[in-house]
């Protein structure tokens, strides 16, 4: 089990801030809004771009590239290879969102040919997207998740494997696997599950402290804890959903170390 250190955490969101890194997402129509907002409350610059005609040369600016297939259309599809494939070609790291992976075999078919052509360097889901792209006896219900993030572990590590990708999976705990390295992290609320895009905005986050670390594992696990913690910060806030979302673009916003520090939780 590899330790997360709130030091390594608050040195790559003092990079984000420091270099305004240009995350590229191609994303659902549920998140724009919201996932744009997370990272431009973080610290990165957001661009949506998703035109067959010109992803490859957005993401030949960006520093990151998020691919999140929430609402499938087959232009999309054809552009996220394009996206991906010049991503791959200039060294950027790719974050991949299976969006409802195993609600449709349209979404699951199309997940497995967009890691089969270009292998992301950041994998990130609920339990059941998946334990889905490993066994088809798993299904989801839409997009929400009917697992418990514990049960989807040799899946991810499976998955992992098959691809070389670091996967992550959101829930209850987070857990990030890679190789032979493993970590979780027990940040969050409850009543995040209850705000749509939480999970894609973790995506993107991934993106973001990709842009900045060189190691697609600490990435993502450093993302996974700083959603967690600016969730738990925005909930002490909230009155309920609604304003849970406000206060957490705030608490990203205003993230310290003194904050991390004190309610980082990894391990176990």
């Amino acid at each position: 089990m590899i330790q997360i250190d709130a030091e390594s955490i608050w040195q790559d969101v003092q990079a984000i801030r420091a270099r305004v890194p240009l995350v590229h997402n191609i994303t659902n129509y549920v998140v724009m809004n919201s996932t744009a907002n997370a990272l431009l409350a973080i610290g990165a610059s957001p661009v949506m771009a998703h035109a067959e005609e010109e992803v490859g040369e957005m993401v030949s600016l960006a520093s990151a590239l998020v691919i999140n297939i929430g609402t499938l259309s087959a232009s999309w599809v054809r552009a996220m290879h394009v996206a991906m494939r010049h991503a791959s070609q200039r060294g950027i790291p790719v974050v991949l969102d299976p969006v409802g992976a195993g609600a449709t075999s349209y979404r699951t078919q199309t997940v497995h040919e967009l890691i089969a052509s270009t292998a992301p360097q950041i994998i990130r889901g609920n339990a059941s997207e998946i334990a889905a792209l490993v066994s088809s006896q798993t299904s989801t219900k839409g997009v929400d998740s009917t697992l418990a993030s514990r049960s989807a572990l040799d899946a991810a590590w499976a998955l992992s494997r098959s691809c070389d990708s670091v996967v992550s999976i959101s829930g209850d705990v987070d857990y990030v696997v890679w190789r032979e390295q493993q970590a979780a992290i027990h940040n969050g609320h409850p009543m995040m599950s209850r705000v749509t895009g939480l999970g894609c905005t973790a995506t993107a986050l991934c993106g973001a402290f990709a842009a900045v670390n060189p190691s697609p594992f600490m990435a993502a696990a450093h993302a996974m804890a700083v959603l967690g913690i600016a969730g738990e910060i925005a909930a002490e806030r909230a009155e309920g959903p609604g304003s849970l979302q406000m206060h957490l673009i705030d608490a990203l916003y205003n993230l310290n170390l003194q904050q991390i520090a004190q309610r980082l939780k990894t391990g176990g």
